[in-house]
């Protein structure tokens, strides 16, 4: 794992000044696979609600915006925590307020500015929404204290990540149903198998500085965890599609996300960090298959 980092400055950052690319950095602009997993289980619930295709367009624009900009404040809030461990960490040493590219200062503005900006969002939103989203702050606000008090910050995670899904239904209907619920289930195993897999950059930088993660707890039986996160997630899908009364259409157009989900186990190796991140990064594709997926039933019903 020697000289393995996420940051790397590259591609439209490289042309930025100075000062805005640490600030991009700060934010995972240049790695937009962050906003795309906050995203996806709140496209999952929008797309099952049913409403309009202008109604459903708008919340998409609106949820895609908030997740980049949300999830630019969670990495803010994250390095404030971590910063003193980021140092001591190969991946994370180089972060902008680990490496004092960017000053505490500056962060805590920044921060303001993107929680100012969501909040223009969420009044846009149903009250029911505007309730949860208020609510998952105190989340994003904790999921950074998780890795030092349990072995499971991955679940805490998983809980915070998945948030967009009851969200998401909330935004488009102004209540809560069953179907949104399990979606959002299905999302928490799902986060909960792929963040452990991105854990396994960090187990032996981990190990030393004392953080907890379910990679170091798990080691070489994360791939029947896996096995059994991916499988339950499979299971809460096909019973969201059954309780909103989805097509049999969608249950067969699981299929694919389900064979990206088994590549995922059966390619992981992990003590390959580069491959970790990549089988990491392909839960993007495997988010938008069941989108899709969820698009196919309703429309086919």
């Amino acid at each position: 794992m020697v000289g393995h980092t996420d940051i790397r400055a590259s591609g439209w950052v490289t042309y930025l000044p100075a000062r805005l690319a640490s600030y991009a950095l700060l934010l995972r602009l240049d790695r937009p696979i962050g906003a795309w997993l906050l995203f996806l289980p709140g496209l999952w619930s929008i797309a099952l609600a049913r409403v309009s295709l202008a109604r459903t367009l708008w919340l998409l624009a609106l949820f895609g915006l908030g997740s980049v900009l949300m999830r630019g404040a969670g990495c803010i809030v994250n390095d404030i925590w971590d910063r003193e461990l980021d140092r001591k960490v190969t991946r994370t040493a180089g972060r902008p307020l680990a490496s004092g590219a960017v000053s505490l200062r500056e962060a805590i503005v920044l921060l303001g500015v993107l929680l100012s900006l969501s909040l223009m969002i969420l009044l846009m939103l149903t009250p029911l929404a505007q309730a949860l989203g208020v609510a998952s702050l105190l989340l994003v606000a904790l999921y950074p204290a998780a890795k030092r008090v349990t072995w499971w910050p991955q679940a805490v995670l998983g809980i915070t990540f998945s948030w967009a899904a009851p969200m998401g239904y909330a935004a488009a209907t102004g209540r809560m149903s069953e179907a949104a619920i399990a979606l959002y289930v299905a999302a928490f195993f799902w986060i909960l198998g792929y963040d452990t897999i991105y854990a396994h950059q960090d187990r032996e930088d981990d190990a030393l500085v004392g953080v907890r993660s379910t990679a170091r707890l798990l080691g070489r039986r994360t791939r029947p965890f896996l096995a059994f996160c991916y499988g339950m997630m499979l299971v809460l899908l096909v019973l969201a599609g059954s309780l909103a009364g989805l097509s049999p259409l969608y249950d067969a157009a699981l299929i694919l996300p389900g064979l990206l989900l088994g590549r995922q186990i059966w390619r992981l190796d992990i003590n390959n960090p580069e491959l970790c991140l990549d089988l990491f990064k392909s839960n993007r594709d495997v988010g938008l298959a069941i989108g899709a997926a969820i698009l196919l039933g309703r429309l086919s019903v």
